[in-house]
């Protein structure tokens, strides 16, 4: 299952004609012990929006309008995932959040940032990432953090019905045959709604409804408290640097590390660095 040139979008890239470059050495996003590096795409490079659908298919992800890979030394922690839209069924879990959640309407609209949006993702941050960073974002960052220039980005929102209150956003990239769940916040003072896993089965009911053969979940890492959760949408597939291979869990063990041949994260073939 490697890249699908028909389906990404990127038939008329060469492979060897992508270029990649090495960041220095910065904090771990994830394991605040550990220096992480990425792999960027030439954030020059005027083909980037023919190349992300290729770059999502080798386990990249995006930031604004940076795309990277995690290529830290040592660690391989980082496990691109991505759910087959066509073969998700809903868990038990999954099925009464949706049932609790009957009164939540989603829509999708274009990526612009709204008075309401960024109040709602300024209460996430301080809820959720205090002293993370992030919280003391504010519009500019927002917008280079979420709306890239050369993305298709969308904004799915979840309101209640009733009083028409903002409860989540799902920052979500389309491309021809994929979605992207890139960032999602929602209200910190609504914990019973689980949001962040019904935003993720309405991205995956969008998915199907548009015919979409993927929804990209980003990087899944074992055992990590906020990362972990991912391995609860099956069936997943995770990337090994070649190929995506069907992750395969022990719904007891939450602790479980990928297999062997997930963790040794490779370079695509034929990219240069």
């Amino acid at each position: 299952m490697g890249s699908d040139p028909q389906h990404d979008g990127s038939r008329d890239i060469r492979a060897d004609d992508v270029r990649l470059f090495h960041t220095g050495e910065h904090p771990c996003g994830y394991w605040p012990e550990r220096e992480a590096r990425d792999l960027v795409l030439d954030p020059r490079d005027p083909r980037l929006p023919q190349l992300y659908p290729l770059a999502l298919n080798w386990g990249f992800r995006r930031s604004g309008d940076i795309v990277y890979r995690p290529h830290c030394g040592g660690c391989q922690a980082c496990v691109a995932v991505r759910i087959p839209v066509g073969e998700f069924v809903a868990d038990r879990s999954q099925r009464r959040c949706l049932a609790r959640n009957a009164d939540v309407d989603a829509r999708v609209l274009p990526a612009e940032r709204s008075e309401e949006h960024f109040a709602l993702y300024q209460r996430y941050l301080s809820a959720r990432h205090p002293q993370g960073g992030m919280d003391g974002h504010g519009a500019a960052e927002f917008d280079q953090f979420l709306i890239g220039a050369w993305s298709q980005s969308r904004f799915l929102e979840l309101r209640e019905r009733a009083t028409h209150r903002l409860l989540a956003v799902a920052v979500t990239d389309v491309t021809d045959d994929a979605l992207s769940a890139v960032y999602t916040f929602y209200d910190p003072d609504a914990p019973a709604r689980s949001l962040g896993t019904l935003a993720i089965l309405h991205q995956l009911q969008w998915a199907r409804r548009d015919a979409r053969r993927y929804l990209y979940l980003g990087y899944w890492i074992a055992g990590h408290g906020k990362m972990d959760y991912k391995r609860r949408f099956a069936p997943l597939e995770g990337f090994d640097g070649r190929n995506w291979q069907r992750l395969r869990f022990d719904p007891e063990d939450a602790t479980r590390e990928p297999p062997a041949t997930v963790r040794s994260v490779r370079r695509p073939s034929g990219v240069r660095r």
